[in-house]
C-alpha cells in the first residue's frame, strides 16, 4: 500500500486539572470529563495512536515503521531510532494549574526507566486573561533552599511566572522546572516519553482516587537546573509563507508557517518525516493528486517519502507548526 498524509485517532487522557477546551475549542469528540491531554501522534506504551482513515487505517506507528522503515521515518531517522518513533505530539488544556514538575534527560531516563528523556516545547493556542506559565527560577537557587521551599510550599514564590497569550512559545529542556497555569490551551512537542517528576501539587486530592498524587522529589533533585536564565520565552519572526524558526533543538525542529494563499513545500533535501499541527484556521494539503483538509486542532504526518506538497489556506490567519527531525 502506498503512503499518504496520515491523520491519527487521538488518545484522550484524564487529568485532574483538565477542562473542556479540547472539546469546545478544538472540536475533539469524547464523553469523559476532565480530559486534559489529547495525544495526537503517540508511540508511548498504553497510549499508541492509530491511523484514522484511508488504506492504512488502524495501523500504529510501530506497524508503519516496521513495514516502510526509512520511507516512513526518513533513512537517517530510521538508522538512529530503529522501530521507535521519536516524538510525541499533544494538545493540553489546563483548567487548573499543573503540578510543579521536571523531566529527566536521556541518560537518567534510560538508566531509571528505560525511556527517552523528555525535552519539550509549548506553543500557546489560547489563554484566558491573566493566564500564566511557570518556567524556571527568578534567581539561582541552592539545593538546600529548594528542598526547604518544597516542604514549606514556598516554591511557587521562587519560580518565574510569565503571563501568556496566543503565539507565545517556550522551550523546556530537561532539568527546567515548569508548570502550565490555569486557563492555558497549548500544543506540545516532545520526545517520546511519559516520565514526569512531580515536585509540588498544591496538596490536591484526585477525585478519581480520593488520594493525594505521588511526589517524586527524591528523583527530581538530581536532574533540576537551579540556574536563573535571562529569558525563558522564545522570540521568533512572523513572515508569511516561509518556515519561521521556533525551536531548533537536538531532539526536534519546529517552525511556524503562516499561510496566505498557496505555498509549495519541497522536502526532497530533508531526510525525515514531517508533522503539521494546525494551530489556527484551516488549509487544504495536496499531495500525489489527492487533497486533504487540515483544521485547527488537527495534526497530520507526512511520511518521508512524500517530498512535495501544496498548501492552500482556506481561512484567514492559517497557522501551522512544522515539525521534523
Amino acid at each position: 500500500m502506498k503512503l499518504y498524509p496520515l491523520k491519527f485517532t487521538p488518545v484522550f487522557k484524564y487529568r485532574l486539572w483538565g477542562g473542556e477546551k479540547l472539546k469546545s475549542v478544538l472540536n475533539k469528540e469524547y464523553s469523559e470529563t476532565n480530559i486534559g491531554e489529547s495525544w495526537e501522534i503517540s508511540d508511548v506504551e498504553n497510549g499508541e495512536t492509530v491511523v484514522a482513515v484511508g488504506s492504512l487505517q488502524g495501523k500504529t506507528l510501530q506497524d508503519l515503521i516496521k513495514e516502510y522503515k526509512g520511507a516512513f521515518l526518513g533513512k537517517a531517522v530510521y538508522e538512529q531510532f530503529g522501530n521507535d518513533f521519536p516524538l510525541l505530539i499533544k494538545f493540553i488544556d489546563a483548567k487548573t494549574p499543573l503540578s510543579i514538575q521536571v523531566h529527566p534527560g536521556n541518560e537518567i531516563a534510560k538508566e531509571r526507566h528505560n525511556s527517552f528523556g523528555k525535552n519539550e516545547m509549548w506553543y500557546v493556542m489560547e489563554a484566558d486573561a491573566d493566564a500564566e506559565l511557570i518556567v524556571g527560577f527568578d534567581k539561582k537557587l541552592a539545593k538546600e533552599a529548594y528542598q526547604k521551599s518544597v516542604v514549606d510550599g514556598s516554591i511557587l514564590d521562587l519560580m518565574h511566572h510569565e503571563n501568556v497569550a496566543e503565539g507565545d512559545t517556550f522551550y523546556i529542556p530537561t532539568g527546567r522546572v515548569h508548570a502550565i497555569g490555569a486557563g492555558v490551551l497549548l500544543a506540545e512537542i516532545q520526545q517520546t516519553s511519559d516520565i514526569t517528576y512531580r515536585m509540588f501539587d498544591y496538596n490536591r486530592v484526585d477525585a478519581k482516587t480520593g488520594e493525594l498524587r505521588d511526589l517524586h522529589n527524591d528523583l527530581a533533585i538530581d536532574v533540576i537546573d537551579f540556574e536563573c536564565h535571562e529569558t525563558y520565552k522564545t522570540s521568533y519572526a512572523t513572515k508569511k509563507n516561509v518556515s519561521n524558526t521556533l525551536v531548533h533543538a537536538p531532539y526536534f525542529t519546529t517552525n511556524l508557517l503562516i499561510i496566505e494563499g498557496r505555498l509549495h513545500k519541497d522536502y526532497s533535501s530533508l531526510d525525515s518525516f514531517v508533522i503539521y499541527i494546525c494551530v489556527a484556521g484551516a488549509l487544504e494539503l495536496s499531495c500525489n493528486n489527492e487533497t486533504f483538509l487540515l483544521k485547527k486542532g488537527e495534526t497530520m504526518l507526512l511520511p518521508a517519502a512524500l517530498e512535495q506538497v501544496e498548501l492552500k489556506a482556506v481561512s484567514q490567519g492559517c497557522k501551522l507548526l512544522e515539525v521534523y527531525l
